[in-house]
């Protein structure tokens, strides 16, 4: 994964910042002759070639799949600290084995597709606070240890449990799952932040909203974790998480949907629309379920769990699919730089 979009090389040729090709040369309607304006067409949104302006994405399925699990553990580790300092033993567990199961996971997808697993070790000699990658990865190694240290004391045998060793791991266990639960915001909000901040239009248009998405979907889906595996008895917590996720989730969603502009259509259209629809029914039912049905029957909050966790993993799906397809239309680079223009020349004296 890289931090910024970049452009394809453009053939020989007239063309602009862009890489659309211009319909006439010189100065603009209004004579400046700048750059930006001799270059953008007037009535339509041509690439060389039938090229994209802008490179998509190269990333595969693995990525949207990172972005999940990453959250996933994030917000597991956050309920299981909440279930050691309340007593729930039984929540605690699935919390803290689900937060170590998911980072594994995560980890493995993102050195997968990085291609090389020195990659990820390249990036840890150096911390960049400007680079979201970089940040991403120093919180993702400091998360780390004390999510596997809880994990693993609640994996014990009894027959070691009695053992100096094993009372010393589970004395050890609670400090680490806080110390884990600490760093699970940064973990859960950093990879929107990460997307957002590469050029592909869908994203970085969305940049405000993206991280309430990211961090409200982790927590539904931690919350939809904890429900399916624990008893009714102790899943309190996991039921108020999942719905207060489902709800920041969805009015996130929302917004972006409406926001001003060409690129709310790359989210509103396509096989991202069709993505992100189905997550806003699991999630919105998932959330409804666990306020209501799901703290009276175990079936009930395992269906509900179940919606939740399917629902983060579609609206991730969804928005990296948002995300390729505004790339793919010139428009997306084009509109967007036509409205600059105006309201460059509205801001101007005497126009």
């Amino acid at each position: 994964m890289t931090d910024d979009g970049g452009s394809p090389r453009e053939p020989r040729g007239r063309t602009g910042s862009t890489g659309v090709r211009a319909r006439t040369g010189g100065a603009g309607p209004d004579g400046d002759g700048g750059p930006e304006r001799s270059t953008v067409p007037s009535t339509e949104f041509r690439s060389y070639y039938g090229r994209p302006v802008l490179k998509p994405p190269v990333w595969e399925w693995k990525i949207p799949a990172y972005l999940f699990t990453g959250g996933l553990a994030a917000s597991s580790a956050l309920l299981g600290a909440g279930a050691d300092l309340t007593g729930r033993p039984a929540l605690r567990r699935a919390s803290r084995l689900g937060s170590f199961g998911a980072l594994v996971a995560s980890t493995y997808l993102l050195v997968a597709d990085l291609g090389r697993p020195e990659r990820f070790h390249h990036m840890l000699r150096v911390a960049k606070p400007t680079s979201p990658m970089s940040v991403g990865t120093w919180i993702l190694v400091a998360f780390g240890p004390g999510s596997a240290l809880a994990a693993t004391a609640e994996l014990l045998p009894a027959s070691v449990r009695a053992t100096l060793p094993g009372r010393l791991l589970r004395m050890a266990a609670r400090p680490a799952g806080l110390s884990a639960a600490a760093f699970a915001p940064g973990l859960a909000s950093y990879t929107a932040v990460l997307l957002s901040q590469t050029a592909v239009p869908a994203w970085h248009d969305a940049r405000r909203e993206m991280p309430f998405v990211f961090t409200g979907s982790a927590a539904a889906s931690g919350g939809g974790f904890g429900m399916l595996l624990a008893p009714v008895a102790e899943a309190g917590p996991a039921r108020r998480l999942g719905a207060a996720g489902a709800a920041a989730e969805l009015v996130a969603s929302r917004l972006i949907e409406r926001r001003p502009g060409l690129v709310t259509k790359a989210y509103t259209t396509g096989r991202a629309h069709r993505l992100r629809r189905a997550s806003e029914y699991l999630t919105l039912g998932g959330g409804i379920a666990a306020l209501t049905v799901a703290r009276r029957s175990r079936p009930a909050a395992a269906a509900a769990g179940l919606a939740l966790l399917a629902g983060s993993v579609l609206q991730r799906f969804g928005t990296f699919e948002a995300g390729v397809a505004s790339t793919k239309d010139p428009a997306y680079v084009v509109v967007p730089q036509r409205e600059r223009l105006r309201a460059r020349d509205a801001e101007r004296p005497g126009t």
